[in-house]
């Protein structure tokens, strides 16, 4: 009887402890990411200046480049500037947004990626998606993921609380990403991968119900590894589709209407997932998502991150509009905004009771 497998791109390195950038140099070594020493560093031009200070010593080989921001503008500058270079690998030292930026300018040049997150603020520490900010507003573009996942407890904890905080959210939003995808697949036919779901879900399952603070390392390290299975389990499923669901798409809208307004990601995904959750008539889920989430400081109201009532249901209403071809809860209710507005003043009433 034949074997059958599946060859699933994957980090060659994950390393996430206390100390683990006072090793970056010997775990790249090691690992063969990079025998020579020389590669391409991208940090942001705030915290990445102080440990440029601390790394540069380490990384004699390597050349240092600034990221003005998280823009396709950014990435694209980087990606030239480096072309005159003979690297390796391409490291990006820093939050999401420069992790995105050096994953967007590295799949342009050919070279592969290594992330080092300062914070766990969103799963692109893993993912094959680049969310760059472009004249439209924002948009997410397909790369290869990272082949290195380096995360120091340390740097991570001196990080601000909301940061990674958020990065709760978006871990927690799996649940709610991979309901919708098993509802495409009862009411469309839509296939579902099975291996993904696992992998998405048992990430959001471990956080929705880990005992810890953002002050301990026991969270910190479940966290950054459940943000490292959803990178891994959207390689998997050769799409976004097991961590992006409604709560992404009321995410998105709430970027494209009230670009000047939007909270962190991961506010906003977890607050999506809950309200989704609660569409779908499992309100006893919507409470546990929300309880979780308001214990370490997470919005569950869309008056809790600057919006109004209004303009959350303006946004729900919007939100299948950005993923076409999507089919969410939102999808199949199809609810009007007065339905929306109505939902939503139940929901706020269930999870405050």
């Amino acid at each position: 009887m034949p074997v059958l497998t599946r060859l699933i791109p994957s980090p060659v390195v994950v390393d996430i402890r206390a100390g683990a950038l006072d090793d970056l140099a010997a775990v790249l070594a090691d690992q063969r990411l990079s025998t020579s020493g020389r590669m391409a560093v991208a940090v942001s031009g705030g915290s990445g200046t102080a440990l440029r200070e601390r790394l540069e010593p380490q990384l004699p080989g390597a050349d240092w480049y600034s990221v003005a921001d998280g823009s396709l503008d950014s990435a694209v500058l980087l990606a030239e500037a480096m072309r005159a270079g003979h690297y390796d690998a391409v490291v990006g030292l820093g939050g999401g947004k420069i992790i995105d930026a050096a994953k967007y300018a590295a799949a342009r040049v050919g070279l592969p990626m290594v992330a080092v997150a300062t914070n766990l603020a969103h799963d692109g520490i893993c993912s094959p998606v680049s969310t760059l900010d472009n004249d439209a507003g924002r948009g997410s573009y397909g790369v290869p993921n990272p082949i290195g996942i380096i995360v120091d407890l340390d740097v991570v904890r001196s990080a601000p609380k909301r940061f990674v905080a958020s990065g709760i959210g978006d871990a927690i939003s799996n649940i709610s990403a991979c309901a919708d995808w098993e509802l495409s697949q009862r009411v469309t036919g839509e296939p579902v991968d099975g291996l993904a779901v696992a992998m998405a879900r048992s990430a959001g399952e471990t956080l929705l119900r880990h005992p810890g603070t953002l002050a301990d390392d026991a969270l910190l390290t479940a966290l950054a590894e459940a943000l490292v299975l959803s990178g891994i389990a959207m390689n998997v499923a050769g799409s976004t589709r097991p961590s992006s669901g409604a709560c992404h798409e009321i995410s998105h809208a709430l970027d494209l209407l009230y670009p000047r307004r939007s909270a962190q990601h991961g506010e906003q995904v977890g607050l999506g997932a809950a309200f989704a959750t609660f569409l779908r008539g499992d309100q006893e889920s919507a409470r546990l998502i929300a309880r979780s989430l308001a214990r370490h400081g997470l919005p569950v109201t869309a008056k809790e991150i600057g919006f109004s009532d209004e303009e959350f249901t303006e946004a729900v209403h919007y939100a299948p509009q950005t993923r076409p071809g999507r089919f969410t809860i939102l999808e199949h209710l199809d609810l009007s905004p007065s339905a929306i507005r109505d939902a939503y003043s139940d929901y706020v009433q269930a999870v405050n009771s």
